[in-house]
């Protein structure tokens, strides 16, 4: 069964797996075989469910609300997201203004079938809202039973450091940042993380598995296959197009005998590597089918020694990305 871990400086738990449903439901794969996932979820122990209203323009909310429908509520958690254009796009279907902010929180619990959120994530930083604005707004949403909680993703360091301020000041919890984080993408351990252990905010990692490339599945010198993640647009290919190189493939490949040692797969190892970090209380997991959420479930508990730690490093740092400059830049400079 799968662990849990408090969320940021809260009471609240969630499993550190989390299942994730950014490139699957309502676009890679179809409902009834979402909806099977889902299920399998449950019963393997995940409990924490992480969507978004853009993922698939909305519709992904609408499948995990068709899944999770009937269950009790009080045995799941669910987070989703608000920032990115969504819907008609019109000009205020994007951002974090106070008005799209509630339009965004209404529609996602219509959409989710449920009365609440569990984790509500600014999903980029708005620069063109004042900060002061989006933080009431959330505060508000907060206080009338909307969102328990209140997350960002991929805010810097020094976003997260007004953030905490504001909401300290105005009085609701201020948990969670989700950012990319695997083996081979560690921007976030120079700053991010210090910050966040010290004002209490957990991370939530998405792509663990960097793509799929720390699965081993893509080999230097070859196609990749048919039918992966890099050869669909509509899952991700442009992220994952920065790790398919030769020279990452290549050191990937030296972590075959580390997990095998570790009695791992490498995909179990790759989100056990990340969850070895203290400030990470969740790594979102994605699944197609059922039985390879079996796969990634056996990660929860693991616990990795100072020698194949030190093993993964030296396979990987000449490969890895570490500069903390990286995580700048991520959220537009204006709305999309």
């Amino acid at each position: 069964m799968v662990n849990y871990r408090y969320l940021g400086n809260s009471g609240f738990k969630v499993s550190e797996i989390t299942y994730g449903n950014w490139v699957t439901h309502a676009s890679q794969v179809g409902n009834e075989a979402a909806i099977a996932t889902v299920h399998k979820a449950l019963d393997l122990g995940i409990t924490s469910f992480d969507t978004a209203d853009t993922y698939a323009n909305t519709a992904a909310e609408v499948v995990l609300g068709e899944a999770l429908k009937g269950l009790d509520r009080a045995q799941f958690e669910v987070f989703t997201k608000v920032y990115w254009p969504i819907g008609r796009k019109g000009p205020n279907d994007v951002g974090l203004s106070r008005k799209h902010i509630f339009d965004g929180i209404h529609g996602s619990l219509r959409r989710l079938g449920v009365d609440y959120v569990d984790l509500y994530q600014a999903h980029r930083y708005d620069y063109e809202t004042p900060l002061e604005e989006t933080m009431q707004a959330f505060a508000d949403i907060v206080r009338q039973g909307k969102a328990m909680y209140i997350g960002v993703s991929e805010w810097t360091a020094e976003q997260l450091r007004d953030g905490a301020a504001l909401a300290k000041e105005l009085g609701f919890g201020f948990v969670s940042n989700q950012p990319q984080y695997s083996a081979l993408w560690r921007v976030i351990e120079g700053r991010v993380v210090p910050t966040s252990e010290e004002l209490g905010i957990s991370q939530i990692v998405w792509s663990p598995m960097a793509q799929g490339v720390l699965s081993g599945k893509y080999l230097p010198g070859q196609p990749v296959p048919a039918g992966s993640r890099a050869t669909d647009e509509k899952s991700g290919a442009h992220f994952i197009k920065r790790f398919l190189r030769d020279d990452v493939l290549t050191a990937v490949q030296q972590l075959t005998p580390i997990a095998q040692d570790a009695g791992l797969t490498l995909p179990q190892l790759a989100i056990a590597w990340v969850l070895q970090n203290p400030n990470v209380a969740a790594a979102l997991v994605g699944a197609s089918r059922p039985e390879q959420l079996e796969d990634s479930v056996k990660a929860s508990g693991v616990v990795l020694d100072a020698a194949v730690l030190a093993a993964i490093d030296e396979a990987l740092a000449p490969v890895a990305v570490t500069d903390p400059q990286e995580t700048y830049g991520v959220s537009p400079k204006s709305r999309p």
